[in-house]
């Protein structure tokens, strides 16, 4: 599945051109995508569903209802706007257990992704947009500084507690035993804690927001090797989403696998110099 958004958001600082790809596999062992992608301004993210009897499918599904349902579209948000429609679908995935299901039953979905959004100065003299970066759970956000990603999100998991604590190295993390351990998940609890990350709107940026299926087949080198060989290949009739995706099936492919590329570039108002752009475009 493959999906394209292309849209301009108006902010108080001037225009954001924004263009978003995402594309999703089941992979080649799952029997059932429990990945779900959303691509709708002011908010993009992927969401990795865990929990038997279709549950898992359910929870990563019931956070795109969320959003649609509770946050405005096409306009910038606010951090506190995007981390109640988290809790609101932190405590519908609870629901979806109920006594019929018996103990130990579990439901619950990673969910990492961006936000524009809009956020006062340290003195509230201006109202500048802002990239919310958010995470739960063990899939990622990079951002593409033109040569190599860069992870911004650090993931919640076990490996990488071990992997922090220097009881294990990164390359003993990949093949860990409790590497399919995750430590956060939205509606495993009821507080769902939310990292989250502010990054100032300037020039060309782009985020690659991803699950666990592409990071398990592709190391962060090989992730940047994909998109420079896109970059290069203009002729290439496949979105760097679609091409991501690819790349990590012909890895193995042992998970479901899902990514959202975003781009945004500043449009500065008539007769003001628009801000320094990033040194190099993936041209999703």
């Amino acid at each position: 599945m493959a999906e394209e958004l292309i849209t301009t958001l108006a902010t108080r600082s001037g225009n954001i051109e924004l263009r978003a790809v995402a594309a999703t596999d089941v992979g080649a062992v799952r029997a059932v995508n429990e990945d779900s992608v959303y691509t709708r301004a002011p908010i993009f993210f992927v969401a990795d569903g865990m929990g038997g009897h279709h549950y898992g499918d359910r929870a990563s599904q019931a956070i795109g209802a969320a959003f649609d349902e509770l946050l405005p579209t096409d306009e910038p948000s606010t951090p506190a706007e995007v981390l109640a429609v988290i809790d609101a679908a932190n405590d519908r995935i609870q629901d979806l257990i109920t006594e019929a299901d018996g103990p130990g039953a579990v439901a619950g979905t990673t969910l990492t992704g961006v936000a524009l959004v809009e956020v006062a100065t340290g003195d509230g003299s201006e109202i500048l947009p802002h990239w919310m970066i958010f995470n739960v759970g063990d899939s990622r956000v990079y951002s593409w500084n033109g040569r190599e990603v860069v992870q911004i999100t650090v993931d919640h998991s076990a490996v990488q507690e071990l992997v922090a604590l220097g009881v294990i190295t990164p390359e003993e993390a990949l093949v860990h035993p409790d590497r399919n351990v995750i430590t956060r998940a939205v509606g495993s609890d009821s507080f769902v804690d939310t990292d989250l990350w502010l990054m100032p709107v300037q020039g060309h940026q782009v985020f690659i927001i991803c699950s666990d299926g592409l990071t398990k087949e592709l190391e962060d080198e090989q992730i940047s090797a994909t998109i420079r060989h896109h970059i290069e290949n203009t002729h290439d009739q496949d979105t760097l989403a679609q091409a991501l995706v690819a790349d990590a099936l012909r890895h193995g492919g042992r998970d479901n696998v899902s990514v959202v590329v975003v781009e945004s570039t500043v449009v500065a108002p008539e007769g003001v110099e628009a801000p320094p752009s990033a040194p190099a475009e993936p041209g999703a």
